[in-house]
């Protein structure tokens, strides 16, 4: 039993060692390369399944053979049969800190629900309409906007907000928000999160979540850009965060306002950033191959637990 425990702490070890160097790379192509944050986005959505999917076990049986020459990590080996000698009480801290964590999502879901169910009661219902198929509601509840629902996203307007913003700043916001709901945003967001639950006790797993929110947020800015509508977004959001009106944009958008609007700003038309959008891609597509790779080398061999 102890032996299999072992083995089992040396894969995700090993899995958790490649993952992370995955992610230094992430942060630093995202720093150094001028990309899209369209582009940049993917890098980190991808970056957080690399951590929850540990690729190297799918391939793990076809490459074993051609890996003879592979070795074990025998650092991670010995740490493992460590971690594996005090097998129950490092589990039920992992698994305190992962229910601890469940609660914690399971709770805001709730909140995200609650809400939703206080919005439906909305006066004026008839105004509700459809944006590219995408169910369009106002919501009495003054915060927004925002995107409700997982597989079947719908936008939630402040009532009201036709008084605040002009119509084209109002259409700028409605394409944001369109973005988030079209990629399914809620999706990747509850997938990072169930990720995080699993993976708590990883300081880059956490730090992953800040880089997709903030590159969440920038990419969608970047869809309305690429629709010559980013000054009217600008106006929009600055109307918004106005901590002292009567709509307040939903906390994590508001915490990032500095960041969005130095981009809207500065941000270069998409096509100026092809070629480093495919350096981008080509790069970091290789370092996770390789991760992948390196992860079965040095798994598909066999470990042996020292006695």
């Amino acid at each position: 039993m102890l032996e299999v425990i072992a083995h089992l702490i040396y894969y995700v070890g090993v899995h958790l060692l490649y993952a992370s160097l995955v992610w230094l790379a992430a942060w630093t192509l995202t720093s150094i390369i001028r990309g899209t944050a369209t582009t940049k986005y993917w890098v980190w959505v991808a970056t957080s399944l690399n951590f929850i999917l540990p690729l190297g076990a799918v391939l793990d049986k076809s490459l074993a053979a051609h890996l003879s020459w592979a070795k074990p990590l025998g650092v991670i080996g010995d740490a493992g049969l460590r971690v594996a000698e005090n097998a129950t009480i490092v589990g039920a801290v992992w698994l305190l800190g992962a229910m601890l964590m469940a609660g914690r999502l399971l709770w805001r879901i709730r909140a995200g629900r609650r809400d939703a169910q206080a919005a439906q009661g909305v006066p004026d219902s008839k105004r509700n309409f459809l944006v590219q198929g995408t169910p369009v509601r106002f919501s009495p509840a003054g915060n927004g906007p925002v995107v409700d629902g997982v597989l079947r996203p719908q936008i939630w307007l402040p009532d009201g907000i036709s008084r605040l913003l002009t119509k084209p700043e109002l259409n700028a916001v409605l394409l944001h928000e369109l973005t988030h709901a079209r990629r399914h945003d809620n999706l990747i967001w509850l997938i990072h999160e169930i990720g995080l639950c699993l993976l708590w006790f990883h300081p880059l797993v956490w730090l992953t979540g800040s880089r997709l929110a903030l590159y969440r947020e920038l990419s969608c800015d970047e869809s309305v850009i690429q629709r010559d509508h980013g000054r009217d977004l600008i106006s929009a959001l600055a109307k918004l965060a106005n901590p002292e009106g009567k709509f307040l944009l939903r906390a994590s958008a508001s915490s990032l306002i500095g960041h969005r609007l130095e981009r809207l700003a500065a941000v270069r038309p998409r096509r100026a950033y092809v070629a480093t959008n495919v350096l981008l891609i080509v790069i970091f597509s290789s370092l996770v191959l390789g991760g992948v790779f390196e992860t079965v080398a040095h798994t598909a061999c066999c470990w042996v637990v020292r006695t």
